[in-house]
């Protein structure tokens, strides 16, 4: 490695660490602050706490990322434009790509580490701060508060080869809409479909309403064999309310190979709004690594450009927070709108990163 590369590739490692415990220290405190009345009325030892944060750390971690990345690309080349060292390196023979080539690498591995903690990590600290945090940290009225809250988009597999898609559930008055019921036998072949507007739980079995039960062929799964609608009709079905909110699926506690699975085992199941909420959220977890990447062009681009010697502390944090927002603001609409069925799944998780490379590429090859 070139001595140039080593040198530039020290500052932006030493900033990006430098920005990313600055990040985990305000969110402790943050948190800390704001839950203080909690902490104190539950008594929460120190140990338990600090045991909370160390596992919400991967979370920061990835969370963050893209803004460290980008303030430590910013620091680094806008002060090697301000002291002229990019003059001087233009000078020797080095093109763009040359002098950027460390930055470049450094996107590269912060985008593979942040898939590989997305995989290994992040599920499992999801899981671990949500247990820490709801047997000691919440108190018992929050939490009976928090569990009556109505679920969106239920998905689970259920008792007798059932697979479940339901709109919306609430724990609270034991209610659920937009049903939809898919029976496998054990070939996993569809053999029933129940599809209800409404159901609600009697106290001792479901009632749906506005019931249409399909009974499909085994000899050809395409044709139905007999349909039967009912305005409403008691349903031989095991599970309870209590057993609809225990097994609710969080996305975020599953890695992208965990997700590819579940939504292989569903893809045939007809809940077409289910499915493609799930698919968004599996491009997702590949798109927003690469974010890294995209991050650390665009960053280049805007360090590159500035020229001021005074105040390029606060001008580089300014152009970071302003793009970190704008990022986030587009990349959570595009998500908002493929969850909404008005963009495909891939194009709603790859096209913030699409624009970004686009602006960047512009920029650089208009400037440099």
């Amino acid at each position: 490695m070139r001595i140039i590369d080593r040198y530039i590739s020290r500052d932006l490692i030493k900033i990006f660490l430098t920005s990313v415990l600055t990040f985990c220290f305000l969110y402790v405190l943050i948190d800390i602050t704001s839950n203080l009345d909690e902490i104190i009325g539950r008594k929460v030892p120190p140990v338990i706490l600090l045991k909370y944060y160390l596992s919400f750390f991967p979370i920061i971690l990835v969370q963050t990322s893209s803004i460290a990345c980008l303030i430590s690309v910013l620091f680094t080349f806008s002060h090697l434009n301000n002291n002229n060292e990019i003059i001087v390196l233009r000078a020797s023979g080095l093109n763009f790509w040359q002098i950027t080539k460390p930055a470049i690498a450094f996107g590269l591995v912060v985008s593979a580490l942040v898939f590989w903690m997305n995989e290994r990590f992040v599920p499992q600290a999801t899981v671990s701060s949500t247990q820490i945090r709801n047997e000691n940290m919440i108190l018992e009225a929050d939490r009976l508060k928090k569990n009556k809250a109505t679920v969106k988009n239920l998905t689970f597999y259920g008792l007798k080869n059932r697979l479940y898609f339901i709109d919306s559930f609430n724990p609270n008055t034991s209610e659920c809409e937009g049903v939809t019921i898919i029976t496998h036998d054990e070939q996993q072949n569809v053999r029933e479909k129940i599809v209800a507007y409404k159901g609600i739980w009697t106290g001792i079995a479901w009632k749906f309403f506005k019931c249409q039960v399909t009974f499909f062929d085994s000899q050809d799964l395409r044709i139905p064999l007999k349909i039967k609608v009912y305005e409403e009709k008691l349903m031989d079905i095991d599970e309870t309310p209590e057993d609809f909110y225990n097994q609710r699926l969080e996305v975020s506690s599953m890695n992208f190979k965990q997700l590819q699975e579940y939504i292989a085992r569903f893809s045939n199941s007809g809940a077409v709004k289910a499915i493609n909420n799930l698919r968004v959220d599996l491009y997702q977890k590949i798109a927003y690594p690469l974010g890294n990447l995209v991050i650390v062009f665009l960053g280049l681009a805007f360090g590159l450009m500035m020229k001021s010697r005074k105040g390029t502390t606060f001008t580089s944090l300014g152009i970071a927070v302003a793009i970190g927002f704008l990022y986030y603001v587009i990349n959570a609409v595009a998500l908002a709108f493929g969850k909404g069925g008005w963009l495909p799944p891939s194009l709603a998780a790859w096209s913030t990163p699409m624009i970004f490379s686009a602006v960047a590429w512009g920029i650089i090859k208009s400037k440099f």
